[in-house]
């Protein structure tokens, strides 16, 4: 899988020029690591080094799905479920933590572990099943930079969308140049997004107590578990449980267990802070719908164009402006994201690469379809985000499966406690998605 040149964090950086001397160790000489020289550069610089990967995964864990999700949770239910919220950010920081985990230990990523130790008829139909995933992603992520776009700048949907193909190649060209600068603008836009709600809470100001009240578990009719099941679609999404396996594998070269153990440790900071950055996100944001509309007049309000109306209504352009370069940020990001997941589970399960542009062409289809033909994006972004949700178990099983599995990681197979939280939360989505199908036919 490639978009170009993914480079390895290399130990010195740059490369030497035609003709400069190249120093070359002598006979018997210690040669430090590439991790020994990356830790010399200082802790600060080390830790700064080796964050990326999570952020690059976290992005669609604040695309336009959770837009279209938090909003009409908030509106409809309050901050009743805030407590769903934030156990989908929980079970996503244990799932892509064990993604990135198996992408160090076995150099290897998720569906290329997967062809090499699952039968060809599996890996064949999780292929077939991960690119429909695909297809449903980026429903949400050009449907989403789309409104953005016409919410700014009053593109027409269609056109919108085309622009966004665009924004989205631009954005991966980046990966051309190694993939550091490609983390880099995910994060300035993953930032962008966060500061677009951080504005917005600290404007409009979302009750305490409600919100810890909404941190109490419970569903009080089956319209509340259906959105419930679409923010975990929208926050654990399936094709970055992929993905962040091969953007950890080979990044840090490891010469034995202790230096992937330090790996492993910096690997876990960066989960806890970017997937702790999307949860302070997806909060704010089903927390502000829930301040503004849960009233008898907005309740019901059920479009992303409704609720930046309301935003200007209510609180001031600055917050309706804020909201909408927050969608444009949220769609432009995950919709590269989403490319770059599509050739990783490609290249991955069944060995075949195509060109990036002949994927991006195929798998913004459906999405432009969408638009082409008038269907209500909001509606169309949370059943995108409901589908989604079962692929989830098709993803995280095996990777439950793989990680606790000697001949598989080694000394870094998963503790006792981290494979019963695995295995937790497939049953839990599992459960949620046949009690959703079971209410949806005989409710």
């Amino acid at each position: 899988m490639s978009f170009g040149r993914r480079s390895r964090i290399p130990a010195l950086e740059g490369a030497t020029a035609e003709g400069a001397s190249v120093v070359v160790p002598e006979p018997g000489a210690v040669v430090p690591s590439a991790l020994e020289e990356l830790l010399a550069r200082g802790r600060v610089r080390a830790t700064l080094a080796m964050l990326g990967p999570a952020f690059v995964a976290s992005i669609a864990y604040v695309d336009p799905g959770n837009f279209a999700t938090n909003v009409q949770g908030g509106a409809k239910y309050g901050y009743m479920l805030l407590w769903v919220v934030l156990a989908a950010n929980l079970m996503a920081m244990l799932i892509q933590y064990l993604s990135a985990k198996l992408g160090i230990v076995t150099d290897q990523n998720l569906p290329e572990v997967v062809r090499q130790r699952f039968p060809r008829a599996v890996t064949w139909g999780m292929w077939v099943q991960a690119e429909i995933m695909a297809m449903s992603t980026d429903i949400a992520e050009f449907l989403g930079a789309a409104l953005g776009l016409n919410l700014l700048f009053g593109v027409p949907l269609l056109p919108a969308g085309l622009i966004t193909g665009l924004i989205a190649f631009a954005i991966l060209e980046l990966q051309t140049h190694g993939f550091r600068r490609f983390e880099l603008a995910i994060t300035a836009l993953l930032g962008i997004i966060f500061l677009g709600f951080l504005y917005e809470a600290l404007r409009i100001g979302p009750s305490a107590h409600e919100s810890l009240k909404g941190l109490i578990p419970g569903l009080g009719s089956t319209g509340a578990l259906y959105l419930a099941v679409g923010i975990i679609g929208a926050t654990v999404m399936p094709h970055v449980i992929y993905l962040h396996s091969a953007l950890t594998k080979g990044r840090v070269p490891c010469r034995d267990d202790r230096e992937r153990n330090r790996v492993l440790r910096f690997e876990r900071l960066d989960v806890i802070i970017a997937l702790g950055l999307a949860g302070i996100v997806n909060m704010a944001m089903l927390a502000v719908a829930a301040k503004l509309f849960h009233t008898p007049a907005l309740s019901g309000l059920s479009t992303i164009p409704a609720a930046h109306a309301e935003f200007g209504r209510l609180v001031g352009g600055g917050a309706a402006l804020a909201f909408a370069v927050a969608l444009l940020a949220s769609g432009a990001s995950s919709s590269s994201v989403g490319t770059y997941a599509g050739q990783v589970v490609m290249a991955g399960f069944i060995n075949v690469r195509i060109p990036v542009l002949v994927r991006r062409a195929v798998t913004m289809l459906p999405a432009l379809a969408v638009l082409a033909v008038g269907i209500n994006p909001t509606n169309a972004l949370v059943l995108s985000q409901v589908v989604l949700s079962f692929g989830i178990p098709l993803a995280l099983i095996p990777l439950a499966m793989l990680t606790c599995r000697r001949d598989v990681m080694g000394i870094h197979v998963n503790r006792l406690v981290t494979t019963v939280l695995a295995w937790g939360c497939a049953i839990l989505i599992t459960g949620l998605n046949v009690f959703l199908i079971y209410q949806q036919l005989f409710g």
